[in-house]
This record gives structure tokens, sequence and C-alpha cells, in this order.
């Protein structure tokens, strides 16, 4: 008891005794069996027999490659949100922005890459007449960032549902 007295005097000696133990029990002990709770989850989940399936699936609906391989409420979550955050952006006014990749604007491009991450919504919005966006509009650059990082994070979505289907996580 007098060496932890003498490192409290010192104030850097008490952050020190207290850093690898909490209670008289170590402190990663509690990581061990989060490892082993998610190696079970893994488990659990079989590696899907065509991926790549899985991956269009994922892409095409968001989160329909997590509801295929039994994440049901991941997968739900995702079709809700994604979905509903590219209508969003498209209720706040913003542009679906064309495919053609000009040079003069490579931004242009890029964001039409980010839309079609989205995956079957873009294609409903383009074919309803949706997503002409209104350059005048306060919500325009809004909807636009809404609508982008929609595909952004459904791109993700995808890369999630892959390594489910692995059986990485």
């Amino acid at each position: 008891m007098a060496h932890l007295e003498h490192r409290a005097c010192d104030g850097r000696g008490a952050a020190r005794s207290r850093r690898g133990f909490r209670g008289g029990e170590r402190v990663g002990v509690g990581y061990a069996t989060l490892r082993a709770m998610r190696a079970d989850a893994a488990d659990r989940v079989e590696p899907a027999t065509n991926k790549y399936l899985i991956a269009a699936l994922s892409w095409a609906i968001p989160g329909a490659g997590h509801i295929l391989l039994g994440r049901r409420q991941k997968g739900i979550t995702f079709l809700v949100v994604l979905t509903l955050m590219f209508a969003t952006g498209l209720w706040l006014e913003g542009r679906i922005f064309p495919l053609g990749f000009d040079l003069a604007q490579p931004l242009v491009g890029l964001a039409a890459i980010a839309d079609l991450g989205i995956g079957l919504p873009y294609f409903v919005a383009k074919f309803t007449g949706h997503g002409a966006g209104r350059v005048v509009a306060i919500t325009y650059e809004y909807g636009n960032a809404f609508a982008i990082v929609a595909g952004l994070l459904n791109m993700l979505v995808v890369l999630d549902a892959w390594d489910v289907a692995e059986g990485r996580k």
C-alpha cells in the first residue's frame, strides 16, 4: 500500500497505478469476451455460395444483401435509411448528375458515380423524372449532398455485405 501512496504523491503515479487495472481485474479481459462474441456471430452466418450475387443485390436494393445473409435488422435499417436519405435529397431539389464524364468538369462525373451508388432508387428517380435539381433553390446543395452521400454509403454497405458473405464478419 505504501508504494501506491508514494506514486500518488507525484501526480503521475496515480494514473499509472490505475491504467492497467480496474478493481483488481485486468482491463483487457473484457475484450476477449467481445472477440469471442463476434466470432460466434460470424460462425452463425454461413459463407454465401455466390458472393457476387450478394454484392449485386446489395447494390441494387440497399440492404438486400444483408437481408439475404440473415441479418434482417441491419438490412432493413439500411434499406429504410439510405432510401429515405436519397429521397430527401430529391425532395430538397437536389440534382441527379449525368453519367457522362467531361474532363472540364471532373467533379460532376464523380458526383454521377456517387449518385449511381444507390442502385435501383437512382433508376426509379431517373425514370419518373425526379432529380432535375433547381439551382436557384436554397436547398439545392443540401439535396445534392444527401443524394451523393446516400450513394456513397450504399457502396460501403455493399462492401460490408461482401465481407459478411466471405465470412470475415
